[in-house]
């Protein structure tokens, strides 16, 4: 029909617009849109920002630290008190897999074993031994001062290992911690928003329901 208004239509598909790079510190602008919270939010935002900037590298390398010394004083313990001694396998190991392939080169069984301890007397233990060594067999076990089986000393890549561990996770818990931070000041301004807007709303209504 003529003079008929046609329906609206969607505006045509197409790439989304980059956003304005003014639009990103929209809470820095002055506009007639900008709350007092926007300002506080932006405020706290660009603190907790820079808390964190400072806090994680510092507790990064700080918790590193510490955790080097730590550990490489529990490798040089552990060298004053540990001993590589001779032990002789009382039972054979299992023969799977097949001696000398390449599983049975990452393959450890534990087996009983007697040894010597640090004070002389005979003792029994149980350490790791590779498939197919026959009882009788000799190998070299790690024992400390009271005549126990135990782990060799930490090694160096094993101290660089945990050290970089530690320090990692000290820089995350300071950046987890910063996200949790601007997330709970963002959840109180927001529901202190939503609180003015209902007293303003409350003031308001009234107005509204009066007129003709």
């Amino acid at each position: 029909m003529a003079g008929e208004i046609p329906p609206a239509q969607p505006p045509p598909a197409g790439p989304d617009p980059a956003p304005h790079p003014y639009l990103l510190m929209w809470r820095w602008r002055r506009n007639p849109l900008r709350r007092s919270s926007d300002r506080l939010r932006a405020w706290i935002s660009l603190g907790i920002l820079l808390a964190v900037l400072v806090a994680a590298p510092a507790s990064m390398f700080g918790v590193g630290d510490s955790a080097y010394r730590h550990y490489r004083s529990t490798a040089e313990h552990e060298e004053r008190t540990r001993d590589h001694r001779p032990a002789v396998l009382t039972h054979d190991a299992p023969r799977h897999p097949e001696p000398g392939s390449d599983e049975a080169k990452e393959t450890r069984y534990p087996v009983p074993v007697r040894f010597t301890g640090p004070d002389g007397v005979s003792r029994t233990g149980t350490t790791e031994v590779e498939p197919g060594l026959p009882a009788d067999s000799t190998v070299l076990v790690w024992v400390d001062d009271e005549g126990r089986i135990t782990e060799p000393p930490l090694s160096a890549e094993q101290i660089r290992s945990r050290t970089m561990g530690w320090a990692i996770l000290a820089f995350l818990g300071v950046v987890i911690t910063g996200l949790a931070a601007h997330a709970a000041t963002g959840l109180v301004l927001y529901r202190r928003n939503l609180a003015q807007w209902d007293a303003a709303w409350a003031n308001t209504a009234p107005r509204w329901s009066r007129l003709p």
